[in-house]
């Protein structure tokens, strides 16, 4: 464990954002799931609602530098990719 006052605040501030990040990227998970179900489905309402859902939450994640921006848009690709692909 670290001494300096200094190290122990960026301690304190790394196992915070730790947290939060790992939640956000929990959710990424989650709402990529859930459009991934709704096209197994073959549920067009669902998997458009859900895609609109899962696109706020990775752009968000992107914006708050959780993960890629990259990364965000090819999983935003390949998600509206397989809706549009049921259609």
């Amino acid at each position: 464990m670290a001494n300096h006052k200094s190290a122990l605040k960026r301690h304190r501030q790394s196992v915070k954002r730790n947290m939060r990040n790992t939640t956000v990227r929990t959710r990424i998970k989650n709402v990529v799931k859930e459009v991934r179900a709704a096209v197994e489905a073959n549920d067009t309402n669902l998997a458009s609602t859900a895609l609109r859902k899962a696109t706020s939450v990775l752009d968000k994640a992107a914006t708050k530098k959780v993960i890629h921006a990259r990364t965000a848009a090819r999983k935003i690709s390949r998600l509206n990719a397989a809706v549009n692909k049921m259609a």
